[in-house]
């Protein structure tokens, strides 16, 4: 018999209690926070290194590194997929006070006609290999969006109304953002043998490279008048989010319902024809487009949106598994690189044809 107020001896299953963890999306919240910070001081101490791709390489970094991958797969996984979705719509919302109707009509009509053929050559050519190579579920139709539009923030926004897996958007991006940080170093090279003067390198620029940023840093090599003209062509593309993603959500409707043969599911809800942050794009574009704002607002509302899709980049490259990736990524190289000749291409023949 034990004697009284000894305590039994412990036994050799009775497990630990589990420590207590943090919950909710603020753990990676801070953690994407943190990412930006070092995208941002990186970009401050190398101007030619755009922040977004800075801020999406450190999540990949993060989702690969042992120490820091328990933390992004554990802990911090709610607060980076809030990042990924929705700060990625409010920052694709401000990102329509960057463009201006009168700045567009402008241009003139050809320039106009040029942009827009750029863009549906480069999404449905690369819409179509990515299918003929049998890219897995969404990502021919990310990849494409991602080519033709303004790189990761438009596969953000078209996989948002498209509802992808979280796989086919970080492998989307992460080819995108490559194809498109190459093409700070090689587009340079090539003015001279193209034969193309300032201002046709910054349109070509501009109706070629995917993201902003990434036009910024490949433009001004050539000076203030192609940087000029690359930043103007890429908001060109940028406002053709709008149309595209609605046109996604309307295909979406039309599959479920053929899939449920006219009736949707119990308790299923048909995505918005114009999603919400879509409506609130256009919207900015016409706040703009005003001459309302002053330039103080805009410069906010500009250092807001950076920052917003820093962190909305971080949280998608986060999602990237490289493991994953490298069993696709034969295929998945050879639709970026094949995207690349094809707007490369389409895009130097309509600024010759325009200039």
């Amino acid at each position: 018999m034990a004697l009284l107020g000894q305590r039994p001896p412990r036994t050799a299953s009775a497990p630990r209690p589990a420590a207590a963890r943090p919950t909710g999306p603020w753990p990676g919240l801070v953690l994407a926070a943190a990412g930006v910070a070092v995208a941002w001081l990186t970009h401050r101490l190398v101007p030619d290194v755009p922040m977004l791709t800075v801020a999406i390489v450190l999540g990949l970094a993060a989702a690969q590194v042992p120490g820091s991958r328990v933390w992004v797969r554990g802990w911090a996984k709610p607060g980076l997929t809030f990042a990924a979705k929705r700060l990625m719509r409010v920052g694709v919302v401000l990102l329509g006070l960057k463009l201006s109707l009168r700045d567009v009509l402008g241009v003139g009509w050809a320039t106009v006609a040029m942009v827009l053929v750029v863009v549906a050559a480069t999404f449905f050519g690369t819409w179509w290999l990515g299918r003929k190579l049998g890219l897995p579920g969404d990502q021919p139709l990310l990849i494409a969006t991602g080519y033709s539009i303004c790189g990761a923030s438009a596969i953000g926004a078209v996989s948002d109304v498209s509802r992808s897996e979280e796989r086919d958007t970080a492998a989307s991006v992460a080819v995108v953002t490559l194809c498109g940080t190459l093409a700070i170093a090689v587009l340079p090279l090539l003015q001279g043998p193209l034969g193309l003067t300032d201002a046709e390198f910054g349109r070509w620029v501009g109706a070629s490279v995917h993201d902003v940023g990434q036009v910024v840093a490949t433009a001004q090599t050539a000076g203030g008048s192609a940087l000029g003209e690359g930043v103007l062509i890429k908001l060109m593309r940028v406002a053709l989010l709008a149309p595209l993603v609605a046109g996604v959500a309307i295909a979406v409707r039309a599959r479920r319902a053929a899939a449920a043969d006219g009736a949707a599911g119990p308790g299923e809800r048909r995505p918005p024809l114009v999603p919400l942050f879509v409506a609130g794009f256009v919207a900015m574009v016409g706040l703009r487009s005003t001459g309302w704002l002053p330039g103080s607002a805009l410069d906010a509302a500009g250092v807001a949106q950076e920052l917003l899709l820093a962190a909305a980049l971080f949280g998608l490259g986060s999602a990237v598994d490289l493991r994953t990736l490298v069993r696709t990524g034969g295929r998945v190289g050879l639709v970026g690189l094949c995207a690349w000749v094809v707007v490369g291409g389409v895009s130097y023949a309509g600024v010759c044809l325009t200039g």
